[in-house]
């Protein structure tokens, strides 16, 4: 297993700590019911009543995910959650972007752990395109 280099390692725990400290911002705003989060919740029809609590599991799968024992587990509950996000989005119509930034979060979320985690990078191997080799109608390579 190929360790990390010490570029890859902080890159991967800046993009992280972004995806992280957005995560929980948002969750304690939800908890909080600030004036901005509720505005953008009425047009989503989501009840009230539903709101802190969505904040409250934002907060704890988030801090799952910076927690780095706990991490792929957190990775995996907050694209269970920005799925539902992004679902809320798209049911609702409206302008692309709100749809498609759960979605880049997501990817903050992944692309952090991917670059800071080695058995992650062992697990999910970016390939690159290799010299074509030509092949036999039997599948036996010609040496090409």
């Amino acid at each position: 297993m190929k360790s990390n280099s010490k570029a890859s390692s902080w890159a991967g725990r800046i993009l992280s700590a972004l995806a992280a400290l957005f995560l929980i911002l948002d969750g304690v705003g939800k908890v909080m019911q600030a004036a901005p989060v509720m505005e953008a919740c009425a047009p989503l029809e989501i009840p009230e009543r539903v709101i802190p609590g969505l904040g409250a599991v934002l907060i704890a799968i988030s801090l799952l995910y910076a927690i780095p024992p706990t991490s792929i587990l957190g990775a995996i509950l907050v694209t269970g959650y920005l799925g539902g996000a992004t679902w809320t989005h798209v049911r609702m119509g409206g302008p692309v972007f709100p749809m498609v930034f759960p979605g880049l979060v997501g990817a903050m979320v992944w692309g952090g752990l991917w670059l800071r985690e080695p058995r992650l990078r062992a697990l999910v191997p970016i390939r690159w395109p290799r010299q074509a080799v030509e092949v036999e109608p039997a599948g036996i390579p010609t040496g090409g």
